[in-house]
């Protein structure tokens, strides 16, 4: 049974006590999902902040609150990043800046590094092909071709040369306890979770969600990478030590137990989708095709964009486990139909 030990978050500029030396915080994200947590544990003579949110003045005027409020005035010395995305990473530049050391998975580092200097004033060939083959509605198509596309850099603070890497089976001392660093993979490459040894605490970044399940998406960068798979690793891995009792920090929605019932939940949830796909895909279908089956609904607008990337990567999921074929259309999309399907249209 999953549990909430805190009905009401935080607001803005203010700080909920979890336990002893742990205070969670809420940055505002300008997206349907409107907010990330960010938490602060206190290491005596500073602070080790989790996760930043995005580079804003908005986000740099609530941290000055919280930095002049709940934290007492005592400085951030050491951020740690669970995951490169940008809701994530985006100030950590600017604590660094201001005194902090860095602490995050490599992967995580090289992938923030990059994506920072990846500016594109217009959308590159290889993003349009990308979006050409996912079957992307021709008016979102058309739109994204004649806008200045999303750049990393436009709501991350570079990030510095040098920083400390967390590795799986680690451990790290935050907040007076020790901490095993568990990788998750899935929504981010090597995404870091913190297993606390001296009582309950788990932070689990985007890894371990209430609600909601995090996105996994195929991007332009890696476009036969499947995510699927490797999330469903990490959730069955991550099922051998969850407890009932875990309080788990999530990146966003609210700290709750009953972490087993919501890792079966999030496996569950992917498996059943891969059916309703499968068995969606009797006669040839785009990405852009498939989104009542994954979603059991039609998507539009700001979410788009998200929903096509998940779609993607359920569609490579099946593809690689030799479940699906695919074929390129008249119109540049990738067409998957269910192996079995295809088969007997080829002996009929």
């Amino acid at each position: 049974m999953i549990n909430y030990p805190f009905d009401t978050p935080p607001a803005e500029g203010e700080a909920t006590e979890i336990a002893h030396g742990i205070l969670w915080m809420r940055l505002p994200l300008p997206m349907a999902l409107d907010h990330v947590n960010v938490y602060a544990l206190d290491d005596g003579d500073g602070w080790t902040v989790i996760d930043t949110g995005f580079a804003s003045k908005r986000s740099r005027a609530i941290w000055q609150r919280l930095l002049d409020g709940p934290l007492a005035g005592k400085p951030v010395t050491r951020v740690v990043v669970t995951h490169h995305h940008p809701d994530h990473v985006g100030l950590a530049g600017w604590f660094i800046a201001n005194g902090a050391t860095l602490a995050m998975p490599r992967t995580g580092w090289l992938m923030a590094r990059m994506l920072t200097l990846d500016v594109q004033e217009v959308p590159n060939a290889e993003a349009i092909t990308f979006y050409t083959r996912a079957g992307m509605d021709a008016d979102v198509l058309a739109k994204r071709k004649a806008e200045r596309p999303f750049n990393f850099a436009d709501c991350v603070v570079p990030l510095p040369l040098g920083y400390t890497r967390l590795t799986d089976g680690d451990t790290i001392t935050m907040g007076g306890r020790t901490w095993d660093i568990r990788m998750g993979n899935g929504h981010a490459p090597e995404h870091a979770t913190f297993w606390s040894r001296d009582d309950n605490m788990v932070i689990g970044g985007d890894q371990l969600l209430p609600s909601i399940s995090p996105n996994l998406g195929v991007y332009p960068t890696e476009p036969e990478a499947d995510p699927v798979s490797e999330w469903l690793t990490a959730c069955e891995t991550f099922q051998q030590i969850a407890r009932p009792d875990h309080i788990v920090l999530p990146g966003h929605k609210l700290p709750f137990t009953g972490l087993p019932t919501r890792l079966r939940q999030l496996i569950d949830n992917h498996y059943g989708a891969l059916a309703r796909l499968l068995d969606h895909l009797s006669a040839p279908q785009s990405a852009g095709e498939c989104f009542m089956p994954l979603f059991k609904r039609q998507v539009h607008g700001g979410e788009y964009g998200l929903a096509l990337v998940e779609a993607v990567a359920h569609l490579n999921h099946l593809y690689q486990a030799g479940k699906v074929t695919r074929h390129l259309r008249h119109d540049g999309a990738w067409a998957y139909q269910a192996a079995v399907a295809s088969a007997k249209a080829s002996n009929a």
